[in-house]
């Protein structure tokens, strides 16, 4: 529920597998005999527990090693980048087919919240070195990033529930190559009608696998954002205490870490500078069990007006929701400008 006024260039690759944001270099060893399981789960895990899952996800992924994120990526694993969800196939597959050249990585900065006592987030900034080739096309990788993983434990492992990367405002992140983009659109080529029998030859095409199915909470979820939302332009205080976990913790659209529920309300209500917002929106709504107690909503948001002197606009929103009790409350959120 944080502005978006500036457009950024944010990288397919800042999915899970932009866990290259971790700590390392050609001279740094300090993560090259990681093995591919999952790292086993603590009863009382710190930072570092999983800071050291990070490390190893960047070199397996700098490896290629789709057998190490078949170890460690969640059955229930969701990824929102650029409006697009990914599952857990199409995020080991993304591992498999991408191809980068990353002299120099490094992490600082950890943060950790608590969702609850199976599942918590990490976020770090990561700077880096490098370039990525995905779809053809070679792009260097923008840095610093702000990127956060929610670990949820499965018997005795941790896995990762969800992964996500921004670039941080004010940072030298490339700019989207619109002019390239655009030239492209005008190249691309006059869309041809398949032949008759090529038709029926795909009529007998193995099928494709089904669609993940949305979780039975996501209208419940969806209505309960969108409340927030009409909190947010109220800056209205008394909704966000009452729906925000005493921990709870945002990655906002300018790479900010932000956490405790006081500093967050005040920052919404409080600190930010908001006029002439008179609409806000929700859309796109899909909802994900991570547990019977925890879900993931991806969702779009946007507001109108203008907050610190920047329009506003829309926002792709990752929220952690968890039940307390019979009440779901927003524990962690992850926000990235819309393109």
């Amino acid at each position: 529920m944080k502005r978006s006024s500036i457009t950024i260039f944010l990288v397919t690759l800042a999915l899970f597998i932009a866990s290259c944001e971790g700590t390392g270099s050609n001279s740094q060893g300090n993560t090259a005999n990681s093995t591919n399981a999952a790292k086993p789960a603590a009863s009382a895990p710190t930072a570092e527990t999983f800071m050291e899952m990070d490390r190893n996800a960047t070199q397996a992924w700098l490896k290629g090693d789709t057998a190490h994120f078949e170890g460690i990526l969640s059955a229930k694993f969701i990824a929102y980048q650029d409006g697009k969800r990914n599952d857990r196939d199409a995020e080991i597959k993304m591992v498999g087919s991408s191809k980068c050249d990353v002299k120099e990585w490094k992490l600082d900065d950890p943060q950790m919240a608590k969702i609850d006592d199976s599942t918590y987030v990490i976020s770090y900034q990561g700077t880096f070195d490098g370039e990525c080739e995905m779809g053809g096309r070679k792009m260097k990788v923008p840095s610093p990033m702000r990127s956060a993983t929610v670990w949820t434990k499965a018997g005795d492992t941790w896995q990762a529930a969800f992964h996500g990367s921004t670039p941080i405002l004010g940072s030298t992140a490339p700019a989207p190559p619109t002019a390239l983009m655009d030239d492209e659109k005008k190249e691309a080529p006059a869309k041809v009608e398949p032949k008759a029998e090529d038709k029926a030859a795909s009529n007998t095409a193995a099928p494709t696998a089904a669609k993940p199915s949305p979780s039975a909470n996501t209208d419940a979820l969806v209505k309960l954002h969108t409340a927030g939302w009409e909190a947010f332009k109220a800056k209205d205080a008394g909704w966000f205490n009452s729906n925000l976990t005493d921990d709870a913790a945002i990655v906002d659209p300018a790479g900010r870490w932000l956490s405790g529920k006081a500093n967050i309300v005040k920052t919404w209500t409080e600190t930010m500078k908001c006029e002439g917002i008179t609409k806000v929106g929700l859309t796109d709504g899909f909802a994900t069990a991570i547990s019977p107690t925890v879900e993931i909503l991806t969702a779009k948001g946007s507001a109108d007006g203008t907050c610190d002197g920047q329009k506003n606009g829309d926002l792709y929103q990752s929220v952690v929701y968890v039940k307390q009790g019979d009440a779901w409350k927003l524990a962690f959120m992850f926000e990235s400008p819309a393109m």
